[in-house]
């Protein structure tokens, strides 16, 4: 029931906006009353969060199938990066309403997102201790290497950055990308 409370939760915030959806018109909705809806989240925060956590999920698990490939260490970190940023490029650009959930998640540091940058930084890690198992970087920390890499990107991937940097040209993505393998190999 959490899932489809959830569920209904996004698709009313991609519409009306996290902040005028209320537990009423979510319990509506499912054609129940809001006093059920509180059987499963405690309050609103906890619906935000949830689905919060959902979008970033979705960004997680690209990067997760990115990493998982074959391909060369320096290939799949490109790949992971290009991706986190044409999604939250692409939802920025479509669904201005759940951009905000989410630039309000970052801007108020709720647990999801430092659940996410940790789950970013295991994958990215992973990618990096691959490439210097084979040999493809230098030796030594992929763990710090990873959080770099992140910090170096956030202008891309931070919801608040994106929209305050959009007009600025440089860098591009790719010149990060590229200064960061720079760094590694």
């Amino acid at each position: 029931m959490q899932l489809d409370i959830a569920e209904v939760a996004e698709r009313l915030y991609s519409n009306v906006g996290f902040q005028k959806t209320t537990v009423a018109d979510i319990a509506r909705e499912l054609r129940m009353s809001p006093a059920n809806v509180y059987r499963f989240f405690s309050a609103k925060a906890e619906i935000n969060a949830a689905v919060c956590a959902r979008l970033l999920a979705r960004i997680a698990a690209s990067a997760e199938e990115i990493a998982g490939s074959t391909e060369p260490a320096a290939k799949a970190l490109r790949e992971v990066i290009a991706a986190i940023e044409a999604m939250n490029s692409q939802r920025f650009l479509q669904d201005r309403k759940l951009h905000e959930l989410l630039e309000t998640a970052y801007d108020e540091d709720w647990p999801v997102v430092h659940e996410h940058n940790d789950k970013m930084d295991k994958i990215i890690a992973e990618i990096i201790r691959r490439g210097m198992e084979a040999g493809e970087f230098h030796s030594g920390d992929p763990d710090l290497a990873a959080i770099l890499v992140r910090c170096a990107c956030v202008r891309f991937c931070h919801p608040r950055l994106m929209v305050q940097c959009a007009q600025e040209p440089e860098p591009t993505i790719d010149q990060v990308i590229d200064f960061c393998l720079a760094a590694l190999v």
